[in-house]
C-alpha cells in the first residue's frame, strides 16, 4: 500500500505566517501587552513563544544541535516540567526585545523554517515523535501537522486576547482540528468498555467535524465515519474545542458549553483530550 498523508498542513504554513506579521504590525502598544488566556503569557510573551518555535526547530531539526538535552527524564510530568522551564526562561530573556525586533525576527525566521520543512520526506522518521499522541516514533508529515498546531494555537491566542478573529476559517481551522484528533485515541488508552463501544466528539459549525474512537480488542482506533451509532456523543463549538484540547480551559469549566448524548461517564472522558504538551 502506498504511503499517504493524512493530515496535508505544510502548505499552510505561509499563510498562517503571513497573517501572522500582519496582525503584529497592526498591534498597539496596549494589544501588546493583553493578557491572553494562557494564563501566564500575554500577547508579547506568546510571541516570543512562537519565535522560540522557528528558532528551536531550525536548530535541533535542520542544524542537528540540541542545546539543552532532556536528563532525568523518567516520566510524563519530568518531561512537561522540562518543557514549561525552557517556556519560561525563554520568554523571560525575551522581555528584553522590542515588539518591532520579535516581529522582523519571526518574519525572517519563519521563511526560513518553511523551506526547512520542504526538504524533509514526509515518511521519513520525525527528529522528534508526537508524545500527545502517544507515539514513540512520528513520520515527518505527522510532526509537521504537529507544528501546524502550534503555530494555530498561538496565533489563535493572540488573536482571541486583541479581539482580531480572522483564521477561524474551515482552511485554517480544520486541519488544526483533525490534527488535535490523533490525541483522541491516547486519551482512552485506559478506558476499559466493550469491543464495538463508539465515542464520538463533534465540533458545530462548517468549520468544524465529527471524529470517532471505537474499542477493539487491541485498544481504541480513531476513525472518520458519521454512520457510526455512538455510544456516547460529545458536541462543542470551535471556540470551546481550541481552548480546551490546549489546555487554556479545564473540563469543569466548560461543562455548560457542551452537549451529551448516551453514555455520560465516557463523554466526559472525551473533554480531557490534549494536544499540547506545555
Amino acid at each position: 500500500m502506498k504511503d499517504e498523508i493524512s493530515i496535508e498542513t505544510l502548505h499552510l504554513f505561509p499563510i498562517l505566517d503571513k497573517m501572522l506579521i500582519e496582525l503584529l504590525m497592526s498591534l498597539t502598544e496596549e494589544e501588546w501587552n493583553t493578557q491572553t488566556v494562557a494564563k501566564l503569557w500575554k500577547v508579547k510573551d506568546v510571541s516570543a513563544h512562537l519565535l522560540d518555535g522557528n528558532l528551536r526547530a531550525l536548530s535541533t531539526s535542520r542544524d542537528g544541535y540540541f542545546g539543552e538535552r532532556a536528563e532525568n527524564i523518567h516520566s510524563h510530568e519530568d518531561l512537561i516540567s522540562f518543557l514549561n522551564n525552557l517556556n519560561m526562561t525563554w520568554t523571560e530573556a525575551t522581555k528584553r526585545l522590542s515588539p518591532r525586533v520579535l516581529t522582523n525576527l519571526l518574519k525572517t525566521t519563519g521563511v526560513e523554517y518553511v523551506a526547512h520543512l520542504n526538504t524533509l520526506n514526509p515518511f521519513e522518521n520525525a527528529v522528534f515523535p508526537v508524545a500527545w499522541a502517544g507515539q514513540e516514533i512520528s513520520k515527518n508529515w505527522f510532526h509537521i501537522a504537529r507544528e501546524y498546531t502550534e503555530k494555530f494555537l498561538h496565533q489563535q491566542q493572540i488573536r482571541d486576547a486583541v479581539g482580531k478573529q480572522k483564521i477561524m476559517t474551515r482552511e485554517l481551522f480544520y486541519p488544526f482540528l483533525e490534527t488535535l484528533m490523533y490525541a483522541f485515541p491516547h486519551t482512552f488508552k485506559n478506558v476499559v468498555a466493550e469491543t464495538g463501544t463508539v465515542v464520538s466528539l463533534k465540533v458545530s459549525t462548517d468549520i468544524g467535524g465529527q471524529w470517532n474512537i471505537i474499542k477493539s480488542d487491541i485498544g481504541w482506533t480513531l476513525i472518520k465515519d458519521d454512520n457510526l451509532k455512538s455510544s456516547a456523543l460529545v458536541t462543542t463549538d470551535p471556540d470551546t474545542a481550541w481552548k480546551l484540547f490546549s489546555k487554556s480551559w479545564k473540563p469543569d469549566e466548560v461543562m455548560d458549553k457542551v452537549d451529551f448524548t448516551g453514555d455520560r461517564t465516557l463523554g466526559e472522558m472525551a473533554l480531557n483530550i490534549v494536544a499540547f504538551m506545555a
